[in-house]
């Protein structure tokens, strides 16, 4: 069920974003700030149920054959869109983008964050698989199980190598730069998941633990917001 949930997620983004396409061209910066929330939204939406599956036998298998999975889906389908605000401030930072249409994609990230959260607390109350039963009665799930220093290093470890891969194989066919992304993600998760997550995306690390953020924002805003954008601004700067 919960494979089926995702599957027509990323179906309905699909066709939403193929709409979007066809019917704002002319509103240019419309049609980015949904495009862009679109594509958060289906990252964001799915990473929230498979959270839920981290605990299916066989573990850890499972949960990271399904992350390799996803990770390729999405980026099979969601080309052209950034959906992490590290990644919308590269463009920003070497003029590429503009200050104002940044502002706008990392608003939309934000946005979409919210609203995948707010859907899956809806699809989680209908109870239609095994994990969803509970989800809601979780409140903060704290995926940070070491301290804030060590989770600070980890994150800005991990965006750094993330976002350093991602600059690598800008000049990779895209069919197989998909895959190495992929692969480093599941790799990345396989290694500091049981500590941090191993999120290293500000927006997804919202939609994921926004109670978290409520109770201790100080802390995982250090961590999952500042510790990402720092380790992208050390690799723009180098």
């Amino acid at each position: 069920t919960s494979l089926l949930l995702m599957a027509g997620i990323v179906v309905t983004v699909g066709l939403c974003r193929r709409l979007t396409r066809r019917r704002l061209r002319t509103r240019q910066r419309l049609c980015t700030f949904l495009l862009e929330m679109l594509s958060t939204f289906q990252i964001c939406a799915c990473t929230n149920e498979l959270s839920l599956l981290g605990n299916v036998e066989p573990k850890p298998h499972t949960g990271l054959t399904l992350t390799y999975g996803f990770t390729v889906l999405h980026g099979l389908t969601l080309t052209g869109s950034t959906c992490n605000p590290c990644g919308t401030l590269q463009p920003m930072w070497g003029g590429g983008t503009s200050v104002k249409m940044g502002g706008l994609k990392i608003g939309a990230q934000f946005v979409a964050a919210v609203l995948a959260r707010v859907f899956m607390y809806f699809i989680w109350r209908l109870e239609m698989a095994e994990p969803h039963f509970g989800a809601l009665s979780q409140g903060c799930s704290n995926p940070m199980q070491t301290t804030e220093a060590q989770a600070f290093c980890i994150e800005l470890l991990f965006s750094v190598v993330f976002q350093l891969t991602v600059l690598r194989v800008e000049s990779i066919n895209p069919k197989y730069k998909v895959h190495l992304i992929a692969l480093l993600i599941t790799m990345l998760v396989y290694a500091g998941g049981n500590l941090t997550g191993a999120i290293f995306n500000p927006a997804l690390a919202f939609s994921l633990h926004p109670n978290c953020f409520y109770d201790k924002f100080l802390s995982y805003s250090l961590v999952y917001w500042i510790a990402p954008c720092l380790g992208k601004f050390l690799i723009l700067y180098l």
